[in-house]
């Protein structure tokens, strides 16, 4: 079903949901039989951070913590091992993308588009920022990046918020209300600009390389939507990265050289290692394909008509989370079903992240829980 778009600035701002294919009703979910636990995985805390409903939330991974935030403006770092607040700030405003951190800074960017950088959870300062931000901000090399819904790319100085380049946006008729991609890999930035990876300069925002993913394609302006969503798949010189209901392909980063590119329907991100790479369609299926060639391995249908979380392979089990709460563990070989484990019923649309040898689940509703084997 389509939902009613939002217009911002000259753009129209859809959610991945909307794009459901045929405008039908959506198909009865597989049933998921019994649970026969092969994988033995135990609770290990929970807490609440608050709703993530409108909040293309990405949760940051900092060596034993997450740092994370919910839709009303509270974000927070907890002990992955305990669940235990280290910080908790409450900001006036609602958020509309984060959280980006390295350790000492936090950014977030609010629904007035203003980017507010924090430290141990007090607000250092604020920008306001010509467009809207769905993607959280990168803190690296003491520089906040900022990724807009228009495609500019900005940099500003962490600590002080002293405005250090901006590459202008190339503009889209859509864009999607959800993570792209933004990350750092050595001395280059890696951004996802409409259907192609580009490698920036983070001193100067020149472009050094530039990677076509995949191309617009269709007659409308929806059919040829093309964005890289987020997360990516990184191994060494390697990353593999999904567009929007288009295609999964790998890049070698080196010099931005596409090695393979897949059609692929499916509109959350991807996770993996340097031998496979996994993703979850649009219509619940589970796909894992060979990384060095782009084939598939296996397609798991156990989930089918689901809607699923990004991945996240984590050791033997590749972890996804479904729009009624559960946490399926599917083995990496075959996809058969390790352990399912419930949350509090709500949606998980939030990718799971892994930290200090926790497992770390984020629901629509707000809780969050640590799961650890047993």
């Amino acid at each position: 079903m389509v939902r009613p778009a939002v217009l911002v600035l000259s753009a129209l701002v859809l959610s991945a949901c909307s794009l459901w294919k045929g405008g039908a009703e959506r198909p009865k979910p597989a049933e998921l039989g019994p649970n026969i636990p092969v994988l033995a995985v135990r609770q290990a805390w929970t807490t609440r951070i608050g709703s993530t409903a409108g909040l293309p939330l990405q949760v940051n991974v900092q060596a034993g913590s997450v740092v994370l935030a919910s839709s009303d403006g509270t974000v927070a770092s907890l002990d992955a091992k305990t669940g235990a607040d280290i910080w908790r700030a409450k900001l006036p405003e609602r958020l509309a993308a984060g959280v980006g951190s390295d350790g000492r800074w936090a950014a977030v960017v609010s629904r007035e588009n203003d980017l507010i950088v924090m430290e141990s959870g007090r607000v250092l300062w604020r920008h306001r920022l010509p467009a809207q931000v769905f993607t959280a901000p990168l803190v690296a090399g003491e520089r906040i990046f900022v990724l807009a819904a228009d495609r500019s790319l900005s940099a500003f100085d962490a600590a002080n918020g002293t405005s250090l380049w901006t590459q202008p946006g190339t503009g889209a008729p859509l864009v999607l209300r959800q993570s792209g991609v933004l990350l750092a890999v050595g001395d280059t930035l890696v951004v996802g600009m409409g259907g192609r990876l580009v490698g920036v300069n983070p001193n100067s925002g020149a472009v050094l390389w530039d990677a076509p993913l995949a191309n617009p394609r269709g007659t409308n302006d929806v059919e040829r939507l093309v964005e890289l969503v987020a997360p990516v798949a990184r191994s060494q010189s390697r990353l593999c990265a999904r567009a929007f209901q288009a295609s999964v392909a790998c890049v070698d980063l080196a010099g931005g050289r596409v090695d393979w590119a897949q059609k692929a329907y499916g509109g959350t991100g991807i996770s993996g290692d340097d031998s496979v790479v996994f993703g979850a369609e649009s219509n619940g299926t589970v796909v894992a394909w060979n990384r060095a060639d782009g084939m598939r391995l296996w397609v798991s249908e156990r989930l089918r008509y689901r809607h699923l979380s990004a991945p996240l392979l984590l050791g033997r089990s590749v972890v996804v989370g479904d729009d009624t709460g559960w946490v399926h563990f599917l083995s990496r070989e075959d996809a058969s079903p390790l352990n399912r484990i419930g949350t509090d019923g709500s949606a998980i649309d939030v990718a799971p992240v892994a930290a200090a040898d926790t497992l770390v689940v984020v629901t629509r509703s707000g809780s969050v829980f640590g799961f650890r084997p047993d």
